[in-house]
């Protein structure tokens, strides 16, 4: 079948207007896969390849052939940006044939929504969060709005496979189809995604449909790729070695960054001079002191500011200008920005994106990558590692560049292997199941105990969790008045549940950045956004501190001063590293190799780091003395395995090593004292790891690990379980200790 003939003669004509002169092959594929087959599909393929033409071009020529009776098409979006730069582009394609294109979220105007509700038709853009709330709010409209509904969209949905909110949009969409009656073919739209499979079994939960997954041949794409390095003090890795000027970057005219600035932001200043640039970085704050230290050397060098600031906690309106002042290409402006301007939203031509340290995942760095290179221009990122000078008297492993590791860790793996992260889809959502639980019997209302566990448990994504634990969850709701039981025996959402689920922060699943305040005795150090857990540290005020209580109603933070350097603070997705990107570390330390994007300083400061490991055995042996009874661990796993290491050493090994003070660099190394020798410490801990392991012994006494939205509302015992079961790797910490003794389990 010829699919330019197949397609309407409006998206033929689109095409035309466009000047293209032929389809892409992911235009093919996705055809081939609609026109032809009754399956969900899943299309990857790079930034900018077509994905979204690739998928409505086919679904709009069946619309125009046979128009759906209600909303034809829910096109689910992660974010409202991304749903109205696409709400411009299909009301383009779509105007020709009458195919009415609407969105839905919190800043769309009422009036749009009431005629969509009069005349529900063709194509609905709406984020999770908007779709929660239409069928908390709009429930008996939900079978005239959706009867007819044929597809449902998910873009980038490797966004959504991390964390609850994927969990959410698979609850909504089920729920939405058991509602209307309909069963839609489900299209998965993403540029990053490891193990598609999987994906493709995750999209096709409870429909009885199988899912398509085009095999593209991607054509060999050109990178601009750099990564320098910088000390933020004192003189640079890179100075005095006249062998390594061929790596300096290109020159180009621009200015000079005002005297005595910090070295890697006077670089980033000097080289998004003219040009039209992304900034990312790993953090909400880290955004905020960056952009102003960078709008202090426009001030000091008395020109414009040409620096602009995007992340989620604005508000829409600075949010708005930003992206509208990065489409204008008379504006040669830069963006420093968190993973929000990390999606496909368009802001026209980018010339380049700089990248502070390393992102935690490849698909990230692809996804900030494939932001530039548009309009037949070559992807194009600048890293800019940046570190304090180690002390000359710091212990071994402060003074590894952890962050140049892992940004040529991330770069190799992609490279060499085409890797991106798996989604992870074996989490216990105990989190997710409250919000879904309260959300059902608030658009409901009354159900049985059995009807509520009917509607909720049936739904796929909480497959692992048992009757068992939803009648504890249950009990504990009931006694803590979220929800109520009536006269007749049924269930009703209570008191306690009502202040939750009639606040609007209710339809979202993810945490909110509320900020904590941090207090040592009288003293007030300033605040934080999701606090640790009791235990562990944080940086604050220039000084390490531990945290010693959280009072989460006055949302205060008390702690102590302690000596010692701040481990990377384990959150949902920041510090989630996995375990063959350490591994990919480890090898670039081992290899003797050079890689042609390192710049001067960062080659200079990886030969370095080389040099010392070689001596050391850094690279080769998990376990390092550092001087006395002090040690140091470095196990090279991912974050998850990481956690459930700290917590073996300490449950399973400490007394029979007599091993103490452990500090965590995680997800890197832990130091700590003890009174045994090496031969005794890979005995023990192969010894303790071929007993059987209850995950729940690996959670300490007392602990509560609060970490998802809603886990504050749980009985701690799910709290436990969700994180011993669903977060905690077991597995991998197993098959990492067996492998330090030269083997491996049966």
């Amino acid at each position: 079948m010829n699919i330019f003939d197949r397609y309407a003669s409006f998206v033929q004509d689109y095409i035309y207007q466009n000047g293209w002169e032929s389809l892409r092959a992911i235009q093919v594929a996705a055809a081939q896969a609609i026109f032809q087959t009754d399956d969900h599909v899943l299309l990857t393929a790079s930034t900018a390849s077509g994905k979204t033409e690739a998928a409505f071009f086919p679904i709009i020529t069946l619309f125009s052939e046979d128009p759906p009776a209600s909303v034809g098409c829910l096109y689910i979006g992660p974010l409202k940006a991304l749903i109205n730069d696409q709400f411009l582009r299909l009301n383009d394609l779509c105007a020709q044939a009458d195919i009415p294109v609407w969105h839905w979220h919190g800043d769309v105007a009422q009036s749009h929504k009431a005629k969509l509700m009069k005349r529900p038709s063709g194509i609905l853009q709406i984020t999770p969060e908007s779709l929660e709330a239409m069928l908390l709010h709009k429930h008996a409209a939900v079978p005239k709005l959706f009867g007819d509904l044929r597809f449902v969209v998910i873009d980038e949905v490797h966004s959504l496979l991390r964390g609850d909110r994927g969990g959410q949009t698979l609850c909504l969409i089920e729920r939405l189809s058991r509602l209307a009656g309909v069963n839609p073919r489900r299209i998965g739209l993403s540029a990053t995604m490891g193990e598609p499979e999987r994906t493709g079994e995750f999209l096709a939960l409870g429909t009885g449909r199988e899912t398509v997954i085009p095999r593209i041949e991607a054509k060999g794409a050109k990178w601009r790729l750099s990564m320098e390095h910088f000390y933020v003090k004192d003189v640079q890795a890179g100075a005095d070695r006249p062998d390594l000027e061929a790596l300096m970057p290109p020159e180009e005219k621009t200015d000079r960054a005002p005297a005595n600035a910090d070295p890697g932001l006077g670089y980033i200043f000097e080289h998004t001079r003219g040009k039209k640039c992304l900034l990312f970085v790993n953090s909400r704050e880290e955004c905020e002191t960056v952009t102003a230290t960078l709008r202090q050397y426009c001030e000091r060098n008395h020109e414009p500011d040409r620096f602009l600031i995007h992340h989620g906690n604005l508000s829409a309106s600075y949010r708005e200008t930003a992206e509208e002042l990065m489409k204008d290409e008379s504006q040669y402006m830069t963006t420093v920005t968190t993973a929000t301007l990390e999606l496909g939203i368009d802001i026209g031509r980018l010339e380049r994106a700089f990248q502070i340290d390393a992102p935690w995942t490849v698909s990230s760095f692809l996804q900030r990558m494939g932001r530039t290179g548009r309009r037949e221009l070559p992807p194009e990122m600048w890293f800019v590692m940046r570190e304090d000078e180690p002390e000359a008297r710091a212990m071994l492993p402060a003074t590894i560049p952890w962050k140049l590791l892992q940004g040529v860790a991330l770069v190799q793996l992609y490279l060499e292997e085409r890797w991106v992260e798996p989604p992870r889809l074996d989490r216990l959502p105990y989190s997710l199941l409250y919000h879904q639980t309260m959300s059902t019997l608030a658009s409901c209302g009354e159900l049985s105990p059995r009807s509520l566990a009917d509607r909720v448990l049936s739904l796929r994504y909480f497959h692992r969790i048992t009757q068992e634990d939803y009648k504890v969850l249950l009990r504990h709701l009931l006694q803590a008045d979220h929800i109520q039981r009536t006269e007749r025996g049924g269930l009703i959402v209570g008191l306690a549940g009502e202040r939750v689920v009639n606040s609007y922060k209710f339809y979202g699943v993810f945490q909110e950045n509320e900020e904590y305040t941090v207090r040592s005795e009288s003293q007030e150090l300033g605040t934080v956004v999701l606090p640790p857990p009791v235990g562990e540290k944080l940086a604050i005020a220039g000084h390490v501190w531990v945290v010693l209580d959280i009072d989460r109603k006055r949302h205060m933070v008390y702690c102590e001063q302690v000596k010692g350097a701040i481990p990377a603070y384990f959150g949902q997705c920041p510090g989630d590293l996995h375990t063959k990107i350490l591994q990919r570390m480890r090898r670039v330390l081992q290899e003797d190799r050079p890689y042609p994007y390192l710049m001067k300083n960062a080659a200079a400061r990886l030969e370095n780091a080389r040099f010392t490991a070689a001596r050391s055995g850094t690279a080769e042996k998990p376990l390092l003395n550092l001087g006395g009874r002090m040690w140091c661990l470095l196990p090279w796993v991912g974050t998850y395995a990481f956690l459930a290491l700290e917590r073996f050493l300490k449950v399973k090994c400490a007394g029979r090593l007599g091993l103490k003070n452990l500090d965590s660099a995680r997800p890197y190394y832990i130091q700590f004292t003890m009174t045994a020798d090496e031969e005794t410490f890979f005995r023990v801990v192969s010894e303790e790891i071929r007993k059987p392991i209850d995950p729940m012994e690996l959670v300490y006494p007392g602990e509560l690990p609060l970490f998802d939205k809603y886990d504050e509302f749980l009985p701690e015992e799910l709290v436990r379980k969700g994180f011993a079961y669903g977060v905690l790797d077991l597995d991998g910490l197993r098959e990492a200790v067996l492998s330090w003794g030269g083997s491996r389990p049966a």
